[in-house]
């Protein structure tokens, strides 16, 4: 874009959008990052925080009239880049459409629009004893639009799914402005192409989610079990994670900490340190007890030294170690953190893989893993350049692109939960295959001839 281009696009911004539009340097400085540690060179062109679906759909017609490229962002809590935003880039931010526009205890199902915090729907819903399951690591913090652009999981997705179960219809903008009305409100619906499914997961390269239609779940009823257990190495933790769900055992809970992990959690807690991995497993339900304890039946019979406890307090010691995890990494100093995904029954050879690496690469990965659906956290722990603080150094790349090709040589895939973005997409054709990627490709110039939504992520 010429200087005289960037100043009409701003004043049309402007004209059709007044005070919704910001080019405060402050502001546009906070949307070059998100949360992976990753920082744009240049400066986006000018920040919208839309209210309505008019407000969208304006930027985006003026953006399509300009060809200037849109990057939709809501509270930036992504770690694979997604949403960073560069230089002359439009950033449009939902922030501010975060109304719950409809709750059907009947039916079932919630309609919000996109800002809304995923923690904060929750304990609307749970005054009427229903619940959105999907539970990201920062439910605290992000969008409900956010975790559905990226098909955001969490600990509890192994029992009752990730955000892509929970959507049953999208309100979406496209890249020229067409307002889409996609999926439904019923329990079951097949007409035509699942262009709602389609859009979960696209982090913002095919259209901007205005609006969401989800399932909801009734709050479980009963006594959760909770069960700490150490074991004397993560290949033992892992095998024991493994039984448990192959002998038909539904955990709501089951995170699996390595012993580098543990180290760190130890030192940032200040609790003296146990050698070996550390498995949490939750149940809950009406059968949690009996689950909890079958499972606890195979930890201790593969070696597993176990507590079970059914006291909230207790349960919330035991948790309470998991979630000093990444403040415990930090701690230690800048990490990158990962998200690959294998076969639950591949989890011993991938942590194998990843002690290998760190070996090879002189590099530090302590790991936890949502063990009950393959899906492991490596972070790569590293003193960053004080004069380029945002810059991953090349051999901890070096190191990512061992593991990653170590998952898909194991069956599994590259991401799991936190997308590919920007940070990952150098590896999308060693998963897809050159024809797949290039399909993706042509699927996204149908919804985005232009290239102007998210450029130069994902694809």
């Amino acid at each position: 874009m010429t200087t005289r281009t960037t100043h009409e696009t701003v004043a049309l911004l402007v004209q059709e959008l007044g005070d919704a539009v910001s080019v405060d340097p402050a502001a546009l400085n906070a949307t070059r990052a998100d949360k992976s540690g990753h920082v744009a060179v240049g400066t986006p062109l000018a920040i919208i925080t839309a209210r309505s679906i008019a407000d969208v759909q304006a930027t985006m017609r003026i953006a399509t009239l300009t060809g200037t490229p849109v990057v939709t962002r809501g509270a930036g809590t992504g770690l694979a880049g997604g949403a960073i935003a560069d230089d002359g880039e439009i950033v449009l931010s939902t922030l501010a459409m975060n109304r719950i526009l409809e709750i059907s205890a009947d039916d079932e199902l919630a309609v919000v629009e996109p800002g809304i915090i995923n923690a904060e729907l929750n304990a609307v819903l749970a005054t009427k004893g229903l619940w959105f399951a999907p539970d990201p690591a920062s439910k605290a913090i992000s969008t409900v639009g956010g975790n559905i652009a990226t098909n955001a999981g969490g600990l509890l997705c192994a029992k009752y799914g990730v955000t892509r179960e929970a959507v049953t219809g999208l309100t979406v903008v496209l890249a020229d402005g067409t307002l889409l009305e996609l999926g439904h409100r019923t329990v079951k619906g097949v007409t035509g192409l699942d262009l709602t499914a389609l859009f979960i997961g696209s982090e913002g390269t095919l259209g901007v989610i205005v609006g969401a239609t989800l399932r909801l779940r009734r709050l479980p009823v009963g006594t959760a079990a909770t069960i700490g257990a150490y074991f004397s190495s993560v290949e033992a933790a892992a095998r024991a994670a493994a039984v448990i769900t192959s002998s038909g055992l539904r955990p709501a809970v089951m995170e699996l900490l390595d012993p580098g992990a543990m180290s760190g959690i130890s030192d940032y807690l200040g609790i003296p340190h146990r050698a070996g991995s550390y498995l949490l497993v939750q149940h809950d339900g009406p059968g949690a007890i009996v689950e909890a304890d079958a499972a606890l039946a195979v930890i201790t019979s593969l070696g597993g030294d176990a507590e079970l406890s059914t006291d909230p307090v207790e349960a919330e010691r035991l948790f309470a170690i998991r979630r000093a995890f990444h403040p415990a990494m930090e701690a230690r100093g800048t990490v990158l953190i990962e998200d690959v995904c294998v076969p639950r029954s591949a989890l011993p050879a991938m942590f194998q893989a990843i002690s290998d690496i760190e070996v090879r690469f002189g590099v530090d990965i302590p790991t936890v893993a949502h063990a009950g659906d393959g899906n492991l956290h490596p972070n790569f722990v590293f003193t960053a350049d004080p004069d380029a603080p945002g810059e991953v150094p090349a051999n901890i790349w070096a190191a990512a692109d061992e593991m990653f090709l170590a998952a898909l040589r194991l069956g599994g895939t590259l991401t799991g939960e936190h997308g590919v973005g920007l940070l990952k997409k150098r590896w999308l054709g060693d998963e897809l295959g050159g024809p797949q990627l290039e399909l993706q490709r042509q699927v996204k110039g149908v919804f985005d001839p232009q290239g102007l939504l998210n450029p130069n992520k994902v694809f």
